[in-house]
Formats: C-alpha cells, sequence, structure tokens
C-alpha cells in the first residue's frame, strides 16, 4: 500500500483520547470511516465529514487502514477477533492498534491478520489526553519493518516520537515499560506533595524549585500541578491505568521479575476504584495519602 491523501482510513473508538486522534487523521485529508459502542462521541467528526459504521467489520470493508483506540483487552478482542470484527471482513489492509493491550494477543492478532493478506502493528502510545489533542503523543510500535514504514506518514499525524520497538508484540512490551516507571514515579510525587503540605510549605512554590531540578518531569510538573489546584478530572481514567497495571504484573511474573512498586501502585489504585474513584484522571493517587491540596 502506496500512502496518499486518498488512503481511507477507518478509526473505531472515540473516547477521550481516540476522537482526538481521529481528527488529525480528517484534518489531513484522509476520507474517515468511523465506528463507536455510543454514536454521540463520533458527532464532531461526523459533523466534519466522517462516514459513520454500524460495525468494526463495515469499517474494515471500506477501509485501506483501520486504527482501534478502545478500553481494555477484552474490547479489542471483541474489536478485532469478533463475530462482526475487523478481522471478519478486511483484506490487503493495513491494522493498527493502538490500544494498551497485552503483547500476547497483540502476537495473536497478528498471525490471524496474516491469514486475510493483512499487516497488523500493535502501536500504543504516550502522553494522554493533552497529547492526543496536539498530536504530540509517543507511539510504541510493534511489527515489521515493511508494515511499519507504510504506517509512518499517517501515525506522524498523531505523534512526534513515532518508533519501531520490534516484531509483533514489542510495542506493548514497550508500553508495560513506560506504565512500570509512571507507577512509581507518580507515587513519589503524591508523597513529595504530602510532605510539603504537612510541613506547611506554599505548595506551588515548592513546584517551582523541585520541577526545575532532578525531579522534574510530566508526572511532577503537570500532574503535580493538577494536584496542588485539586483538579482530579481525568486526562488519562484510574480504571484504564490498573488495567495497563496488572498486564504489567502478569507479564512480570511470566518473566519471574518482582517489582515491588509496581505492585504497591497497583494495590494503591485498585484501592481507589473501590472507592469509586475510577473515572478519575492518575493524579487522583493523592487521594490515598489522606492529605487534600
Amino acid at each position: 500500500m502506496e500512502y496518499s491523501k486518498k488512503t481511507r482510513v477507518g478509526f473505531i473508538g472515540l473516547g477521550i483520547m481516540g476522537r482526538n486522534m481521529a481528527g488529525h487523521v480528517l484534518a489531513a485529508g484522509h476520507p474517515l470511516a468511523v465506528y463507536n459502542r455510543s454514536r454521540d462521541k463520533a458527532a464532531e467528526l461526523l459533523a466534519k465529514g466522517a462516514r459513520w459504521c454500524d460495525t468494526p467489520g463495515d469499517v474494515a470493508a471500506q477501509s485501506d487502514v483501520v486504527i482501534t483506540m478502545v478500553g481494555f483487552p477484552r474490547d479489542v478482542e471483541e474489536v478485532w477477533l469478533g463475530p462482526d470484527g475487523v478481522l471478519s471482513r478486511a483484506r490487503d489492509a493495513l491494522l493498527i492498534d493502538m490500544t494498551t493491550s497485552s503483547p500476547e494477543l497483540a502476537r495473536r492478532i497478528a498471525g490471524v491478520a496474516a491469514t486475510r493478506h493483512c499487516e497488523a502493528l500493535d502501536a500504543p502510545v504516550s502522553g494522554g489526553e493533552i497529547g492526543a489533542r496536539d498530536a504530540k503523543l509517543s507511539i510504541m510500535v510493534g511489527g515489521s519493518e515493511q508494515a511499519f514504514a507504510q504506517a509512518l506518514p499517517i501515525l506522524k499525524l498523531m505523534g512526534t516520537k513515532v518508533v519501531r520497538q520490534g516484531e509483533a508484540g514489542a510495542g506493548q512490551h514497550t508500553k508495560m515499560c513506560n506504565q512500570i516507571v509512571i507507577a512509581s514515579t507518580i507515587m513519589g510525587v503524591c508523597e513529595g506533595i504530602a510532605y510539603g503540605q504537612a510541613a506547611g510549605l506554599h505548595l506551588p512554590t515548592v513546584l517551582q524549585s523541585i520541577g526545575a531540578g532532578a525531579a522534574g518531569g510530566f508526572q511532577l510538573n503537570v500532574l503535580g500541578a493538577k494536584i496542588i489546584d485539586g483538579d482530579f478530572a481525568p486526562g488519562f481514567f484510574i480504571e484504564h491505568f490498573v488495567k495497563d497495571l496488572g498486564i504489567a504484573l502478569e507479564e512480570a511474573k511470566a518473566m519471574e521479575l518482582e517489582l515491588p512498586g509496581l505492585a504497591l501502585s497497583r494495590k494503591l489504585y485498585a484501592r481507589l476504584i473501590e472507592q469509586g474513584h475510577g473515572r478519575l484522571g492518575t493524579q487522583a493517587l493523592y487521594k490515598s495519602y489522606g492529605a487534600r491540596a
């Protein structure tokens, strides 16, 4: 498949991130077919010229490239491998799953895709709602070099750092590395802010100093500022993060690797879900420390 402005793209999953990502593809001039479980989330894209499809299979039937950005591995399996899923009707297409899912499922999808004369990539992202909105995502890709080269122009519409990590499943493994780093980092951010509050410090002033030093980074400078403001609105849902941490723990166990920071983070986040906070942003971990910004 040669990339051109006439390449037909299908996009499935129009949540917080997906609708922004699909919007960049549409704005670049590609004919866009979309599907989402709730049609209302597609309204803005449809108003701009996207075409609605009733099933993932319908998207695949009229697309040269199919991209998915859904919630959980069970959603990925249904959308790709279900009775009217993408792979039931895709032929000679480039297939890209950008959901954070399991490496094993990514490899399985790639295997089935090959029997349909399709190339499949797993291409999870990092950057949250802001990265999706501004087309500045980091995209971690698993799959063949040929498929990666074909997908690169379209992936660059959504991200500024697009890197092939290896064969099928390697993108998902890389995303697990990303989530593991975040899991312990956000705990440190919350504990540092809780300590500063208990010490009676002016927290915005604290952030000016430590955010400019070795502790600086997105988790502290962006999410730390939200914590101080009492802003726990989601850029990335806690319930989705717990899903990711569960996958990482399963993979680590299979590799006989012990990751205590990861295990503790998942325990704290799971407790927040039990308390009804699963639809808050990951910065709401601060609620686990018994303090208010």
